[in-house]
């Protein structure tokens, strides 16, 4: 990965998180279906995992904030937690070729080995069809729908903006919290939140 300064880094942020929360798909309506391929050249169908929670995350390999949270083992421990508890974890590339992160299905899969991935599947979406439908910006962006297929959850991991890893362990995950939240039956506390990150690498 390549090195990047302090203020590269902030002047991402200060992108990514500039402008007013907008979100293609809202908060407590059905999420809209989706086929996308994966490493193996599979194709998945968001709507096949109906009766079960689905957590999407938007994911960039050369994203400093993206590595915050892999290279801590943040993610994967995040992710571990939702599919003990029965979750589908889809991590979805939107890079296009030619752009930061944009990887193939083997370049994924020996990342998804080097960094212990703890998702169900990996997807690609070069074309950023499904990334602009619902509206992913950053990367990490999150995305949490319930076994009905209602969109309960949308923004960041946490509400920590930075890409600082020390700043994890003081994090409110509004992942995790809103898992528990739907295990217990309880109304999600935070189901919006403003996502944080490198901004999607979209096809021009």
């Amino acid at each position: 990965m390549n090195h990047i300064s302090s203020f590269t880094v902030a002047a991402i942020a200060g992108l990514a998180l500039a402008g007013p929360l907008a979100a293609s798909q809202k908060t407590g309506a059905m999420a809209q279906d989706f086929k996308l391929t994966d490493v193996n050249g599979n194709t998945v169908q968001l709507s096949k995992f109906r009766g079960k929670t689905v957590v999407l995350e938007w994911h960039n390999p050369g994203c400093p904030f993206v590595a915050k949270h892999y290279n801590s083992g943040n993610m994967q421990a995040t992710q571990q937690a939702a599919r003990q508890q029965g979750a589908v974890w889809l991590t979805i590339n939107s890079g296009a070729s030619g752009k930061q992160g944009h990887m193939t299905g083997p370049e994924a899969k020996a990342l998804m080995a080097q960094q212990n991935f703890r998702s169900s599947n990996y997807l690609f979406d070069p074309k950023g069809v499904v990334g602009k439908a619902y509206g992913a910006k950053t990367t990490p962006h999150m995305y949490i729908i319930d076994k009905a297929g209602i969109l309960v959850y949308q923004g960041g991991i946490d509400d920590k903006p930075t890409a600082n890893p020390a700043d994890i362990k003081s994090a409110r995950n509004h992942v995790t919290a809103a898992l528990g939240e739907i295990r217990s039956g309880d109304k999600i506390s935070v189901a919006q939140s403003r996502p944080y990150g490198c901004s999607v690498k979209y096809a021009s």
